[in-house]
């Protein structure tokens, strides 16, 4: 079976870790007999630099033929001046809108062997494993109109958050579904004290909980929901919200994993077709050092694996091969301080290795 995958390595660290999310499929097809035809195109900042936009329409159309696209980061300083429509991250809001990809999914998972890296307390992190399903082409990102004006001599911004009936509808179906499969629980998320569209979104997803009778629904305002994924994050299945709330949710979630480079992501629309990236960004301050943690996106190449080519054994030993290295005491550097069982210190291109050669070995129990 030959799939194809759109490898788009971005800026800053991306094409570091992206690098060895690609050894990592590599060492996938070798040992399983799949035909990985990977083809690489230009997105974000370095897009700008050589072809003027930062989504390409030759990267576009090539994420548009194929089966799924891996994705490292996008942005950095030397960008960060530019007219909004061309900065690095409107190729994200491209792609997203342009393939359709609705719903996105973040895993928060501790790990035995990273329990002492988080800041928080190891009562508090211990066995957390919850799904953040955030709505990702709606919201603040997308809403019109989006402008600056002059009045009275005096600049006004103006975001707009909008919503509508089926947006909200299709990514609760998405919460709803993955919460079925796990322990059937959906917190979703709101400001529907302050918020018409929240209000809105309360009841859409009120109506779809109908469907699905043995799923427990609870409502969060977002604020308390910051403060409970800090104070008790065990007491989350499935968290559901939209497209903003999402994103800062989530990146608050990394303190349970130890770093944000740990945390994969996928985006999916109403077909096979995913976007997978991890959730960190360009790491302009450490891009080319050898430094990055990778497993973010290795990880995410298992999501590539599971949800668009339906190869779940295949992630599953990905995954697998991660909790592995990381119990064997391998760290990058974002894990390795006042972390007791952390054994050696590693850079990107070693995690990498080392991720393969679990895998190539058949260490791992399936």
């Amino acid at each position: 079976m030959n799939y194809k995958i759109a490898v788009l390595p971005g800026d800053g660290i991306g094409p570091e870790v992206v690098n060895q999310g690609v050894k990592v499929l590599k060492s996938i097809e070798k040992l399983c007999g799949y035909k990985f035809e990977l083809e690489f195109a230009l997105v974000g900042g370095i897009a700008i630099d050589e072809k003027g936009t930062p989504l390409p329409n030759e990267t576009l159309n090539l994420c548009k033929e194929s089966d799924a696209i891996l994705l490292g980061a996008v942005g950095g300083p030397k960008w960060d001046n530019l007219p909004s429509h061309l900065r690095p991250e409107q190729a994200l809001l491209g792609l997203r809108g342009g393939l359709g990809f609705y719903a996105n999914i973040r895993p928060i998972k501790s790990y035995k062997s990273l329990i002492f890296s988080s800041p928080l307390k190891t009562d508090i992190v211990k066995d957390v494993d919850f799904i953040i399903v955030r709505e990702l082409t709606g919201g603040l990102y997308f809403g019109k109109p989006k402008e600056r004006i002059k009045k009275n001599g005096k600049y006004i911004a103006l975001d707009t958050m909008v919503y509508s009936e089926e947006e909200i509808e299709r990514i609760a179906r998405v919460a709803f579904s993955l919460a079925q499969k796990r322990r059937k629980k959906v917190t979703s998320v709101d400001k529907a004290n302050i918020l018409e569209t929240s209000r809105l979104w309360r009841e859409v997803v009120e109506k779809v909980s109908l469907d699905y009778s043995n799923v427990t629904l609870e409502h969060m305002y977002i604020d308390n929901c910051a403060m409970q994924i800090i104070r008790n994050p065990r007491q989350f299945d499935i968290i559901l919200t939209e497209n903003t709330f999402g994103d800062i949710l989530s990146d608050e979630s990394a303190v349970i994993t130890g770093s944000i480079g740990m945390l994969p992501s996928a985006s999916l629309g109403n077909n096979s077709k995913g976007l997978y990236e991890p959730i960190h960004g360009s790491a302009p301050d450490i891009a080319g050092k050898n430094l990055a943690n990778p497993l973010g996106t290795i990880l995410s190449c298992a999501f590539l694996l599971r949800y668009s080519l339906n190869l779940e054994r295949e992630a599953n030993l990905i995954e697998k091969a991660v909790e592995k290295v990381l119990d064997l005491g391998y760290v990058t550097q974002d894990l390795y301080k006042d972390n007791p069982n952390a054994k050696k210190l590693v850079s990107t291109e070693e995690m990498g290795d080392l991720i393969v050669e679990i895998i190539e070995r058949g260490e791992i129990d399936e």
